[in-house]
């Protein structure tokens, strides 16, 4: 039986990446964990817990017999940028102490598996941009970005020098209505739905013709999942895996969404995102990921602009009912 810990339950992955476990595992084997007061559901336990606190981590991995970790915490690109020596702090010091622990029970018998999210800004300005190969230059230009290419190195460094089962995710922007922005670059994505369920125009932070790999939540939750119930010897990169939905661009995406909704209207205002966004891949080859342990995405974007819009106008109208 798995014993499961998610650190970083109340951000966008992790309250509904706690969800799926639950429902896959039991809620009484999931742990939900966050530095703040619970805003996550599924899990039957919920523990606060500040990932860079390695004392009362190791205590709350050895109190509840945890197997597996999917360490979350982060600070993301943009609020990165604005607390550079707070995200380095934490993006890194949490993922240490996640390995640390992980490199001691492995050696005592008692192996934890690690997920670790990396993400599309470990890559940089000199990374070929179309399809991005699993292995290319990786330059990035944000603190966020830094951490994540230092943490892969982390993740294949303890597994090839320990033997620590880490296992981790490229991930590129991440599309959902269950939760709102939370200081991405690739978040316009989600607020341009919301402008339009409101009736608001939408002033976009980045160009037009800005194309950036997507994936819809749905398909990044069972990604995660995937890799980390894939037999050990499948898991062939222990760095991190490319692992892509789809591409577009804002005009592209505004264009459907006003096929669906004529009066929706965008005008395009390109701030200090625009050049984080500039530095990133347009679209990922994650043939490594479907080699290895069966990768393939389901949802297109036809697909997430109807889930999207349907589901944030059904919590409009809930929210106008209760006020």
């Amino acid at each position: 039986m798995e014993r499961i810990l998610v650190i970083g339950a109340n951000g966008q992955i992790g309250c509904e990446l706690v969800e799926a476990l639950a429902e896959k595992h039991g809620a009484e084997n999931v742990i939900a964990a966050d530095i703040g007061a619970r805003s996550s559901a599924g899990a039957s336990c919920y523990e606060t817990l500040d990932v860079l606190d390695s004392k009362r981590l190791m205590q709350v991995i050895e109190e509840y017999g945890i197997s597996q970790v999917y360490q979350l915490a982060a600070l993301l690109s943009v609020t990165g940028e604005q607390a550079p020596l707070r995200a380095w702090t934490l993006n890194m010091n949490g993922l240490l102490n996640i390995l640390e622990i992980a490199r001691e029970r492995t050696a005592a018998g008692k192996p934890l598996r690690v997920f670790w999210p990396s993400s599309i800004a470990a890559f940089g300005p000199n990374t070929p941009a179309v399809d991005t190969p699993q292995l290319a230059v990786m330059d990035p230009t944000t603190i966020y970005g830094i951490s994540k290419q230092a943490g892969e190195r982390l993740c294949e460094y303890y597994f090839s020098k320990y033997g620590v089962d880490v296992r981790s995710i490229r991930y590129p922007g991440i599309i959902s209505y269950k939760s709102p922005p939370g200081g991405g670059t690739t978040d316009y994505a989600i607020a341009i739905f919301y402008a339009a369920c409101r009736g608001e125009h939408y002033p976009c932070y980045l160009g037009p013709e800005t194309t950036l790999p997507m994936i819809y939540m749905p398909d990044a939750i069972r990604a995660t999942i995937e890799l980390m119930e894939a037999p050990s010897e499948q898991v062939c990169i222990r760095s991190s895996y490319n692992v892509a939905g789809m591409s577009f661009n804002p005009s592209q995406l505004a264009g459907m969404i006003r096929a669906r909704q004529p009066d929706f209207r965008i005008d395009y205002r390109p701030d200090h995102r625009q050049l984080i966004a500039d530095s990133w891949p347009q679209s990922l080859d994650d043939s490594h990921a479907r080699d290895d342990w069966g990768w393939k995405p389901v949802i297109g974007l036809e697909n997430l602009v109807d889930d999207m819009l349907l589901h944030i106008a059904i919590a409009s109208r809930k929210q106008v009912h209760a006020a």
